[in-house]
């Protein structure tokens, strides 16, 4: 008898993507952000004090969020490029520190890992709160970036590099002018999805004093004592922002699969 085949199953920390396939998935989607949409304009105008004045105090914890999300992951971009080659790299010291990048960082959890940056080696050199926060969050997500950008690097047929060889092409030429622009495509969309992720993630770095959404929700909390309904507000912000990114990655995925059929 044959080996029967093996299902793999992939789990994600980042956000539901709507496909279209999936149509309960999309209408839950749709239900989600009319319902999120829908309380944030009727509470503030139900219930002035405290909504509206609570939507009054966090924009800039919103702007700070987005700020330590793209600095993040562009730089957790190139750590993973960096990781990604390093263990596909021939040479076994390279791939070695790679994978034990990988291995160490991806076993630590991230608040940890922010602690650490922050406090532990603060005793040795001061990080202002919010460099601290972009580099720990750069630092660990760069290991599971490493992976991504590995596993779509080896899914370009072998048969690339050697065509790329054989015209003349040497090995860096070859992953960067062919491999590369190839895998991007597929790397793309769980770059997508670890963005969501991480901004998701960022909500741990009001524990550095860094004004983010949910450090200017626990301000306005304990000058107010409205927990309930600033942690309301700060739920239905942070869902909201997350359904429209998902959104936006499911039509990049989209356009992607289109682009790839022509």
């Amino acid at each position: 008898m044959s080996e029967p085949e093996i299902t793999k199953i992939e789990v994600g920390d980042g956000a539901a993507i709507p496909r279209p396939e999936d149509k309960g998935l999309v209408s839950a989607w749709w239900i989600a952000l009319f319902g999120a949409i829908a309380l944030l304009v009727f509470l503030p105008w139900y219930k002035p004090d405290p909504y509206l004045n609570i939507l009054r105090f966090v924009p800039d914890g919103i702007i700070v969020t987005f700020e330590v999300t793209v600095f993040s992951i562009s730089l957790a971009i190139v750590i993973g490029l960096l990781t990604g080659l390093g263990r596909l790299s021939r040479n076994r010291f390279i791939n070695l520190i790679a994978s034990l990048y990988v291995e160490v960082v991806r076993g630590i959890p991230l608040l940890v890992q922010l602690f650490y940056i922050y406090y532990a080696l603060g005793r040795f050199v001061r990080v202002p709160d919010l460099v601290a926060a972009v580099i720990a969050m750069a630092f660990c997500y760069g290991a599971y970036m490493g992976e991504v950008f590995r596993a779509g690097i080896k899914s370009i047929d072998s048969g690339q590099t050697e065509a790329s060889l054989s015209l003349g092409f040497n090995h860096r030429q070859t992953m960067a002018y062919v491999i590369l622009p190839q895998a991007w495509r597929t790397i793309l969309p769980p770059v997508g999805n670890e963005f969501i992720a991480l901004l998701k993630d960022t909500s741990l770095v009001s524990i550095l004093a860094v004004a983010d959404i949910l450090r200017r929700g626990r301000e306005y909390a304990s000058e107010s004592f409205n927990y309930f309904e600033t942690y309301t507000m700060i739920a239905l912000i942070y869902l909201l922002i997350t359904l429209v990114l998902s959104k936006l990655i499911s039509i990049m995925e989209h356009r992607l699969s289109h682009y790839e059929r022509r």
